[in-house]
């Protein structure tokens, strides 16, 4: 193990060698999946030793090491173009391109569990606070795609983002998302859609407030049905097709979007200091918002949902931690029913007591479109500049940017530990089996 030193060259170059070393190490062993019990006891050890190394590296050189990968933070670098760009500069941090293609060929259980170092460098990069602030605000910018996506939307009063599509509807614009052959669940197909059909319809100067819908879903036993959403596609995350740093895409990205706005480069988002671009939000929940949708419902405004629609935040059953649920869930819900929602898999009925801690408002399936309509017009009747001051002043009080800052350091590290379980493998095989399904 090596010497840590106030010089971030020498720690670069003998930590390195460290690093390369254990993962030397490790490739000599069998592949995890054929590992005796004690070659794996060996890689356990051989990757708490690197970690360990990992952490200490990064407590003292943390913001020399950000500031490298941002031209001493004068870009703005997305987090999935981080971890990549921390790997070129300090080799052996965390796991380069080839390790990574190698690593997203294989199945969940088969995986070394790589991610999880981009896991440690993210989560001190956020809970330093000049860092992970300039982090935060490089994930609230619009997408590079969002300004074509604008352009076409003011032309054609539509834009079509493949899992996502933007349409105009009087004063409001409506983000209706689509995955159908999943129930609209999320996954790597969709996440790139969902952020910039959040980005367009926050953005669009001809609408005052902004509808997250569901588009029907192809399943033989729902085809023809709205759903709102079934939260993270377990059948791609048991076959190794999400990886780690998806969660953190999402949630400093679109879902955060969604509560804070859409940030320009020039001001930081912090409500204090300065606000981004935003809208209030409706969610209109038709079916069931699973998950991560139900996480959705959280960042949201006004929740508009069907009498038969019900919610769940499945966590005890997958072993993941539902994004920002933990922070978000006990201002709404008390912190015992967020305790039952979150690890005791409780489920919620949107036309019930404690469903409507959640759901402002429940009206029959049949009604949803007008229900939608009129919620659209009472919202924006008093015009969109006092709705938009509510809402800063209420995020202000509840969730400013640096205990959302706070809260991902500690969920980038916990998440990662949780994706790459057995305990995350074996609850996909007994709740939901996952093995047999196809991908």
């Amino acid at each position: 193990m090596p010497a840590i030193t106030a010089d971030i060259a020498t720690d670069t170059a003998s930590f390195g060698q460290f690093w390369q070393r254990s993962a030397d190490s490790i490739a000599r062993l069998p592949p995890r999946a054929a590992r005796t019990k004690p070659e794996a006891d060996t890689a356990a050890a051989l990757h708490r030793d690197a970690r360990g190394a990992r952490d200490r590296f990064l407590r003292q050189h943390v913001e020399k090491v950000y500031a490298t990968l941002t031209g001493g933070f004068s870009r703005f670098v997305r987090v999935e173009d981080l971890v990549l760009q921390a790997a070129d500069a300090f080799p052996g941090l965390v796991p380069d391109a080839a390790a990574l293609a190698a690593e997203a060929r294989l199945p969940l259980r088969e995986k070394e569990g790589w991610e999880i170092d981009q896991a440690i460098l993210i989560a001190q990069i956020l809970a330093h606070p000049r860092c992970g602030t300039h982090l935060c605000h490089a994930m609230l910018l619009p997408r590079p795609e969002t300004a074509a996506a604008l352009t076409k939307l003011a032309a054609d009063g539509c834009v079509d983002l493949g899992a996502a599509r933007v349409e105009r509807r009087g004063r409001a614009a409506h983000l209706l998302v689509s995955n159908p052959r999943y129930l609209n669940a999320e996954d790597q197909q969709t996440i790139a859609a969902f952020e910039t059909g959040v980005d367009v319809a926050t953005l669009d100067p001809a609408t005052d407030i902004a509808v997250f819908r569901g588009e029907p879903v192809q399943n033989p036993k729902y085809a023809g049905r709205r759903i709102f959403g079934s939260g993270i596609n377990l059948t791609h995350l048991y076959r190794g097709t999400i990886p780690f740093v998806w969660y953190l895409r999402r949630d400093l990205g679109f879902v955060h979007k969604l509560l804070r706005g859409v940030a320009s480069p020039d001001v930081l988002p912090d409500d204090v200091n300065g606000a981004g671009s935003e809208k209030p939000w409706l969610a209109a929940v038709e079916g069931w918002a699973i998950g991560g949708h139900c996480q959705i419902l959280l960042a949201v405004d006004y929740v508009l949902a069907a009498a038969d629609a019900f919610m769940t935040l499945p966590a005890r059953k997958e072993g993941i931690i539902p994004g920002a649920a933990n922070l978000r869930l006990p201002r709404f819900a008390g912190d015992r029913l967020a305790r039952q929602l979150i690890q005791a898999e409780r489920r919620l009925e949107c036309d019930s007591a404690e469903g409507r801690l959640i759901c402002d408002e429940i009206v029959p399936a049949a009604d949803m479109d007008a229900a939608v309509d009129s919620t659209v017009a009472m919202l924006t009747s008093a015009g969109a500049v006092g709705a938009i001051g509510n809402r800063r002043a209420f995020r202000v009080a509840v969730e400013p940017l640096d205990l959302f800052r706070r809260y991902f350091a500690v969920y980038a590290r916990e998440q990662a530990s949780c994706h790459f379980s057995e305990a995350l493998i074996g609850n996909l095989e007994r709740n939901w089996g996952a093995q047999s399904r196809t991908p």
